[in-house]
């Protein structure tokens, strides 16, 4: 008995440090691992989605690698600090995007870039993070749930990047933007009676909104209304990604063995519809295990949020896992045809750099409020 004893506290002691490495690090294992299956499953994907194309895998690696990295470095910063400067940060991201709108690189009929001569980069993409960290600071520090007063502040923080971002015009990142900042605005407890109102506000307002939409998003709407009014135009992304899902059938057809990716079908099949391939080769048993790990990410970060110490730390943890899943929502749903298309990528498994490096900063901030939590508990 006595050995077994010992033996249990020297099992003991070893968590203990393996826990304290982990903290010393900031990084939270549950959650690493969890993204880290995720990017893994997005390069396996990728790989057949990409016809092949070694530079396309190559390029993906060398991107998440920069990601995490820079998971890595934020985690290190504590909460107190992001807080200090989260105002400054939507300065600049705004002033940014105010360059964009004078002086921004013009590519496939959008103005979305910033040229600073060796590289470019989207300011909107700041503003993923820079809003729900402002109206963050700006409510910890206000009585909650907040006024309609403080609401109305608020809801100016995130309707000067969401209106400047759609101007772009970039309809899906406008949204997201607006969903984080909203997020925080409902974790702060705003009335119910409020967010019906609005609702009923927008609906009224709906034929103003129509009015002021480009031709393009137009036809979209139409489109998701409608594919098969124009099968071989508007309607051909959403009409071949239905094909691709619907072949898959139950068990898929197998790594490498999608026909409408293979074919060339298949359009944007490396980025925004990337969850039709894999739907096609992994079939529903497939989909459902992958949107298992989406949803342990969720339920991960949303359990952080709850543990958060302090009321920005709270409103902003809840945001950025709100947002994740909004993520996952919009491209899921306008790849099944359930919303219509507005160019969000599959978290982790599109190809893409700007938008994967923002979201792994947003784990970051995550992991440093888990675990400065943790540092400062006795």
């Amino acid at each position: 008995m006595n050995w077994v004893f010992q033996k249990n506290q020297r099992a003991g002691h070893y968590h203990q440090r393996r826990g304290g490495l982990l903290q010393r690090i900031h990084i939270d294992i549950t959650l690493l691992i969890l993204l880290l299956s995720l990017s893994s499953i997005g390069l396996l994907i990728l790989m057949s989605s990409g016809q092949d194309d070694i530079g396309l895998l190559e390029r993906q690696i060398t991107r998440l690698s920069i990601a995490f990295f820079a998971m890595l470095i934020v985690a290190q910063i504590p909460p107190h600090v992001l807080k200090m400067f989260a105002p400054w940060l939507f300065l600049l991201g705004t002033l940014l995007l105010l360059g964009v709108l004078f002086m921004g690189d013009i590519g496939k009929g959008a103005q979305r870039w910033l040229d600073v001569g060796f590289f470019k980069f989207q300011p909107s993409e700041l503003l993923k993070l820079a809003t729900p960290m402002m109206v963050a600071w700006y409510l910890a520090e206000r009585r909650l749930p907040p006024s309609i007063k403080h609401i109305a502040f608020a809801t100016i923080f995130i309707a000067i990047p969401t209106v400047l971002i759609a101007k772009q015009p970039d309809l899906g990142t406008a949204i997201l933007i607006a969903s984080s900042g909203l997020a925080v605005l409902f974790l702060a407890g705003i009335s119910w009676r409020i967010i019906g109102g609005v609702i009923v506000a927008i609906g009224g307002l709906a034929p103003v909104l129509w009015s002021l939409m480009k031709e393009y998003q137009k036809q979209r709407v139409l489109t998701f209304l409608n594919p098969e009014d124009d099968p071989l135009g508007a309607g051909y992304h959403i009409i071949q990604s239905k094909i691709a899902i619907g072949s898959g059938g139950i068990n898929g057809k197998g790594w490498m063995n999608g026909s409408q990716a293979r074919l060339e079908f298949l359009p944007e099949s490396s980025t925004d519809f990337i969850f039709a391939v894999f739907s096609e080769e992994f079939g529903l048993i497939g989909c459902i295990g992958l949107l298992t790990i989406y949803l342990l990410i969720f339920f991960r970060a949303i359990y952080i949020s709850i543990q958060a110490q302090d009321t920005f730390s709270r409103l902003l943890a809840g945001s950025l896992s709100l947002t994740f899943f909004i993520y996952l929502l919009v491209n899921v749903g306008m790849v099944t045809g359930i919303l219509p298309v507005v160019g969000v990528p599959l978290p982790l498994v599109s190809y893409g750099g700007t938008s994967m490096v923002t979201l792994l900063i947003g784990f970051g901030i995550l992991m440093s409020i888990h675990t400065h939590r943790k540092l400062l508990t006795p």
